[in-house]
């Protein structure tokens, strides 16, 4: 069991929310080179979504009292992103990793914080599917 506080919780998952928007970022732009497909806009949707959650988590931190922590300069990219199977298949990694993050932040939270942690968990598993994810039972606790 951790004994982490609730603050490093929501740090944790700020970081992990910078990671996301990086790498959605980049598959985006990995994207716009295949034809137009529902990926393009599975991906946009992802983008935004983890920008407006990110920039909540900041918002939670900075009313606890603490400096959010800061997004690294760069992120490694898995080799290679040249086909939409690839590209799904890291999309999907991404929401499966946040979902996970999600979950361990419902565990650290109370209150209100814990019922945007609950949100954010469910919306990052529901998210799944367009990247050729399936539903699980207990999202972001993996296999058991």
């Amino acid at each position: 069991m951790s004994t982490s506080s609730p603050v490093d919780a929501l740090q944790r998952t700020l970081a992990g929310e910078h990671a996301s928007i990086f790498i959605f970022g980049a598959l985006g732009g990995r994207a716009a080179i295949l034809q137009p497909s529902a990926l393009h806009s599975a991906l946009d949707t992802a983008y935004a979504a983890h920008l407006e959650r990110r920039d909540q988590l900041r918002t939670m931190i900075t009313a606890d009292g603490a400096e959010p922590v800061a997004a690294e300069p760069a992120y490694r990219l898995p080799r290679p992103l040249t086909s939409k199977a690839q590209i799904e298949a890291e999309a999907l990694r991404v929401e499966r990793a946040c979902t996970t993050t999600y979950a361990a932040l419902v565990a650290a939270t109370q209150n209100d914080n814990r019922r945007w942690a609950v949100d954010a968990l469910v919306a990052t598993a529901v998210g799944q599917p367009a990247f050729g994810g399936r539903a699980e039972a207990l999202p972001g606790l993996g296999a058991t």
